[in-house]
């Protein structure tokens, strides 16, 4: 029965990704096509600082707490109230933050007047999605997956209902308005979310007020996963954070002036990405259902059974990634004009797609290092691979005609090590339990 978990979750992730990601695509090209350049360059330039807020807010609960509550050490009721205390208080740190923070990474950091309202918005958003993060991590653990796919699926449809009804509406009000109501629909959409995946929650699990009270034991067992996994996400956004503005500190030394940089960040956060992780959808879901299936074999010490899954998981999303990196080096017009009627990002889709098959396999080595409390290793690889990506952005920045093309080789110079190094430990952890 176990050996079909694994399969049976992860067909159902990947089927439950395919929708949302045709969703999210649709959602992408109203959003592109309704909306100017303009707009999707700013919200492609806030984005960095959402993401890193969002990655603190989070504090990785949702890997920490499938692992914990797939290991069945303690009541999964009890860590679920273990962490919203935490989470709680993280929000309302974050929130003041911004509040006194936001004028100075629009006008000092990103040097756009037009990113305040945007990045204050951010603040409003942060406590809905940690919220759905943390219900999600209780489901993987219990290996129970049709409920992250509903509310990943009500979500899109609330965005898409916004994309179509509102935001044309939206646009008369301009640039700031527009770009704000795009951040601020996350609101709605993960309280949806969250609505969905509370309805999904057991018919026995009632709170009682006993289990109001945090439980030491459990916080530290979930923390134990969560930070690491937290540390690794806030080094790859703070990075990320620090693109644009590395980007246009160096840039503009050469002689680019700030309204290319923003308009080419924004075709390739915009454009580019978005087709090279088209098939991303895939290797998550084999991630998210191969994290809580290891996690329980290895308390085991079952590495013959743990070590199969890790080469099926790899075989999927070889089998999915490299045929998928073909078709969009050999047609990246196509898929430019189909989804976003641009050309804009051709060349740039050409010269880094083939760097994308090493990154649909890093996603399942780190999922199978934390699940064999590893985190730490994935944390650090991280931070290698992200000191390197930021070293060589900004040192080939100031190479003359290169442009953002910086941005893209700093990138796969990032994904090569980190694949590398995943893999490495993996290698290692199997050498010395079969020696």
């Amino acid at each position: 029965m176990k050996k079909e978990t694994f399969v049976k979750s992860t067909i159902i992730l990947m089927i439950g990704g395919l929708l949302t990601k045709l969703l999210g695509i649709l959602i992408r090209v109203i959003m592109t096509r309704n909306s100017s350049l303009e707009v999707i360059s700013l919200y492609m330039l806030v984005m960095p600082t959402f993401s890193l807020m969002m990655a603190i807010s989070q504090l990785g609960f949702a890997t920490g707490i499938s692992k914990v509550v797939s290991e069945n050490k303690d009541s999964s009721k009890k860590i679920l109230f273990s962490i919203l205390p935490i989470s709680l208080f993280i929000n309302i740190i974050l929130t003041i933050f911004l509040i006194f923070t936001s004028h100075f990474i629009a006008f000092n950091l990103l040097k756009n007047e037009n990113a305040f309202y945007p990045i204050l918005a951010i603040s409003l958003v942060l406590p809905f999605d940690s919220l759905s993060s943390i219900l999600r991590g209780f489901f993987f653990g219990k290996e129970k997956m049709v409920p992250h796919v509903v509310s990943n699926l009500s979500e899109q449809i609330v965005r898409l209902l916004f994309m179509i009804l509102i935001l044309p509406h939206f646009l008369q009000y301009g640039l700031v308005f527009t770009t704000t109501s795009l951040i601020l629909i996350n609101v709605v959409s993960e309280l949806v979310s969250s609505i969905v995946l509370i309805f999904f929650l057991p018919k026995k699990f009632k709170i009682e007020k006993r289990d109001l009270k945090p439980n030491f034991r459990s916080s530290v067992n979930v923390l134990e996963t969560a930070l690491p996994t937290t540390a690794t996400r806030i080094i790859g956004t703070i990075s990320y954070f620090f693109e644009p503005i590395i980007l246009t500190y160096v840039l503009c030394l050469n002689g680019y002036t700030t309204n290319y940089i923003v308009e080419q960040y924004g075709v390739i956060n915009g454009f580019v990405m978005p087709i090279l992780l088209l098939p991303g959808f895939f290797t998550n879901a084999i991630s998210n259902a191969l994290l809580p299936v290891i996690s329980r074999e290895y308390a085991k010490n079952n590495y013959k059974y743990i070590k199969k899954k890790l080469k099926q998981a790899l075989f999927f999303s070889l089998l999915i990634g490299v045929p998928a990196t073909i078709i969009i080096i050999m047609f990246p017009t196509f898929f430019l004009n189909f989804l976003y009627k641009t050309v804009h990002g051709t060349e740039y889709i050409r010269n880094i797609a083939f760097v994308f098959i090493l990154f649909y396999i890093e996603a399942p080595l780190a999922s199978f290092l934390q699940a064999t409390n590893r985190a730490k290793l994935v944390m650090y690889d991280n931070f290698i691979g992200i000191i390197f990506k930021t070293i060589s952005l900004f040192l080939l920045s100031f190479i003359p005609n290169i442009g953002l093309y910086s941005l893209l080789i700093s990138s796969a110079i990032n994904i090569f090590i980190t694949t590398i190094r995943h893999y490495k430990h993996i290698k290692d952890l199997f050498k010395e339990n079969y020696s």
